[in-house]
């Protein structure tokens, strides 16, 4: 049986609707998220890639695939390759006039990206969220776009054990200004930065012009807490299963992001 993977029904989606936006932007959302296989010339050494470059009409590429298997139906066999996120590849790549391609020939989300995707990809992931201090009045009952609540649920469902609990609220700050809050309840300090920059991602991609959503911090014991989950929507982050600790690809620990040759 065939395995049908999330870039496989993203790329689906844009396929049936070509000129959806939103289609387009949770296509390279997926991309992003998710963990790529980049075909190397040879395997890696002390932290550095050598990935294989094809020149084509349209100029050089690289080639990933979203399953190792999918790698080796390409290659015929064995080959050498380094496990990466989609956004840690993009950035690797960006400015370097190199194109993407993503499963070609053994998957129906096969296609060619060209480098002004990479680039704009990695320039939409590196802004990051922007401090400002308000007073809330009262919180309300979320009234937000599908789209954007599809884009957190899909952000929170891999934030498991970064923070209890998630809060979406409508707000009245002082002054009369209205919008929206999500609250993170009992998030590590260290898993702060990253929570907000998920959100903001999900808004991104989300396709909502505009879009806008405060965040803050809070222990699930504070008032504001209380009245925010009285209020509003809560999604659980469930922390995922432990499992047996294994070295790091390159790539995969962000302490030590691999270097292109």
């Amino acid at each position: 049986m065939s395995v049908v993977t999330l870039l496989d029904a993203a790329h689906a989606a844009v396929s049936a609707d070509p000129e959806s936006e939103t289609a387009r932007l949770r296509f390279y959302e997926r991309l992003a998220d998710g963990e790529l296989f980049l075909l190397l010339e040879r395997e890696a050494e002390g932290g550095v890639l050598d990935p294989k470059v094809f020149d084509l009409d349209s100029g050089p590429v690289v080639l990933v695939f979203d399953r190792e298997e999918r790698l080796a139906e390409f290659s015929g066999g064995i080959a050498p390759y380094a496990a990466l996120p989609g956004r840690v590849l993009a950035a690797m790549l960006k400015g370097q006039g190199i194109g993407l391609g993503v499963n070609l020939g053994v998957a129906p989300s096969e296609m060619l990206l060209p480098a002004e995707a990479l680039d704009w990809l990695a320039g939409t992931l590196e802004g990051g969220p922007e401090e400002a201090e308000a007073r809330p009045q009262r919180f309300l009952a979320p009234s937000v776009p599908q789209a954007v609540l599809a884009g957190l649920d899909a952000k929170l469902a891999r934030a498991g054990g970064l923070a209890a609990a998630a809060v979406l609220c409508g707000v009245v700050y002082d002054g009369g200004r209205q919008g929206h809050v999500l609250a993170f309840l009992g998030a590590a300090e260290a898993a702060e930065a990253a929570l907000a920059r998920a959100v903001r991602e999900a808004l991104v991609f989300s396709g909502v012009e505009a879009g806008e959503l405060d965040v803050v911090f809070l222990s699930p014991g504070d008032p504001a807490a209380e009245a925010m989950v009285r209020a509003g929507l809560r999604f659980d982050l469930t922390p995922p299963e432990e499992e047996k600790a294994e070295p790091a690809g390159p790539g995969l620990d962000p302490a030590k992001p691999p270097r292109l040759r």
